[in-house]
């Protein structure tokens, strides 16, 4: 530990959702969503290519809610600032980066099989156990100057697997950032995944999407939240 990720692509978008819907889904956790408005919350949905790495190459999905720091019921776009993203889905399409984010993070990763068409517009589909959960269609965005981007920042993750929360601490640094208003929406399956997401109101077009060409990235262990 850490572990080291030297090289990745980013695709994500960020959503707009019903606070109290969006609190529901994620009670298990026992943390709280964090509310823009007194009913909207925020849902971020990412696809990640891991192309070099301590846990080797891989594709992977995050459906992820920004939530309050443990304890926190802070409110409004201050308390944005220092939300984190809690982690509800993550399917991955290799069995080594399963077995280590569940054991090290406690992550949710499943195993899945990705589609990706990247062309003068990226999309990809997600297909959990041979049924269609998730895809997403993104239009380019504006490039976004490296000075803006690229100083490694410190963001938290949290999980919960097998009753236990966690909060893991990562850095990350992106380069070839393009970001735009829109730009992304989201086409739902019939797998559980995907009823998750029509709950929170999907299909829908993104708030605002953007892409990396590059992620450099680092994962220290995960504290256990009592």
């Amino acid at each position: 530990m850490p572990v080291r990720i030297r090289t990745a692509t980013q695709h994500v978008a960020m959503f707009s959702v019903d606070a109290d819907a969006a609190q529901r889904m994620i009670d298990y956790s026992g943390l709280r969503v964090c509310r823009l408005r007194p009913h909207r919350a925020v849902a971020v949905l990412m696809l990640m290519e891991y192309v070099d790495g301590d846990l080797g190459r891989y594709l992977e999905y995050g459906t992820n809610v920004m939530v309050n720091p443990p304890g926190s019921d802070a409110s409004g776009l201050r308390a944005f600032q220092s939300a984190g993203a809690f982690i509800h889905h993550l399917p991955v399409d290799q069995s080594f980066t399963l077995e280590a984010g569940r054991t090290i993070w406690g992550y949710p990763k499943v195993l899945a099989e990705f589609t990706v068409r990247d062309g003068r517009r990226f999309s990809f589909d997600t297909t959990i156990d041979g049924r269609f959960a998730v895809g997403m269609d993104f239009a380019p965005g504006i490039p976004v100057p490296s000075r803006f981007t690229s100083a490694p920042r410190v963001h938290s993750t949290y999980s919960h697997l097998d009753g236990v929360t966690r909060e893991t601490a990562g850095h990350m640094a992106l380069s070839g950032v393009r970001y735009r208003p829109g730009g992304a929406t989201v086409r739902l399956g019939n797998h559980p995944y995907a009823r998750e997401l029509a709950a929170l109101g999907f299909p829908k077009r993104a708030l605002f999407s953007g892409s990396a060409t590059n992620v450099e990235m680092t994962f220290a262990d995960a504290k256990e939240i009592p």
